[in-house]
Order: C-alpha cells, then sequence, then structure tokens
C-alpha cells in the first residue's frame, strides 16, 4: 500500500472510532479543515509530520499511535511505488 492511502484509511479509521467529522476533528487538532480534508481526498499525496501531529493532538493520541496500524506494515513512498509501477507498464 502507498503512504499517502495508509495514512487517509488510518485517519478515516479514528475519526470513526472517535465519532468526528472533518470539522469536529480540524477544530481540536487546531489547523483548517482543509489540510484534512484534501488528505483525504488524495490532493495532498504525502501529509507533513506536523499535519500528522496536529491530527494526532486533535484525536487525543501519540505519533506512535497513530502508526501503529496493519495499515504501514508494508507501505511504500509514492516515488518508489511510482518507479516500480512504471516499470511493470
Amino acid at each position: 500500500m502507498v503512504l499517502s492511502e495508509a495514512i487517509i484509511r488510518r485517519i478515516d479509521e479514528l475519526m470513526k472510532k472517535n465519532n468526528l467529522t472533518v470539522y469536529k476533528l480540524s477544530y481540536r487538532a487546531g489547523i483548517s479543515n482543509s489540510i484534512i480534508s484534501d488528505c483525504k481526498r488524495g490532493k495532498v499525496k504525502e501529509p507533513t509530520i506536523s499535519s500528522i501531529i496536529h491530527i494526532c493532538e486533535g484525536l487525543g493520541i501519540e505519533l506512535k499511535d497513530f502508526f501503529n496500524s496493519p495499515y504501514f506494515k508494508d507501505v511504500e513512498a509514492i516515488d518508489r511505488f511510482e518507479k516500480r509501477e512504471s516499470k511493470i507498464s
């Protein structure tokens, strides 16, 4: 799985678990709701660690807890994934 997809899935999972909308999470995290929306829509390919830290703060979890998920077990960076895909085509 590509890193950006794993991040999107993890954010979705944690938002559902905490019964949060994008607006509620952004308010709790102290960041613009467009940052979270752009991540979820795939507009941002690789969110910054700073954005993820803010999201974690809004969720009341530590960064290590965010990445402690099966989604990140075999994650690949986007550039490595794209290079591998172009070789196959």
